[in-house]
């Protein structure tokens, strides 16, 4: 089994893309991903979902993240302007 990487270094690797994360360390708010053993990364998150399933089960926890920044989709407006 490989060790951790960092997520800095995960950012750098896979920029811009989902990583499916085997047994990721989180931060004390357990909201924070800190590190974690890369198995899988595409542009596609279907494709993670679904063709990362495969390798996940030797790990007792897994997680997918966005590498990149979110941008907004479209405009969201209000009816009451």
């Amino acid at each position: 089994m490989e060790n951790p990487i960092n997520i800095s270094d995960i950012k750098v690797l896979y920029p811009d893309e989902w990583v499916l994360l085997g047994n990721p360390i989180l931060d004390e708010s357990k909201l924070d991903v800190i590190s974690g053993i890369p198995l899988f990364h595409s542009k596609d998150k279907k494709e993670v979902c679904y063709i990362g399933r495969d390798k996940t089960s030797d790990f007792d926890k897994i997680t997918i993240i966005y590498t990149g920044s979110f941008q907004p989709a479209r405009k969201i407006t209000g009816i009451f302007n």
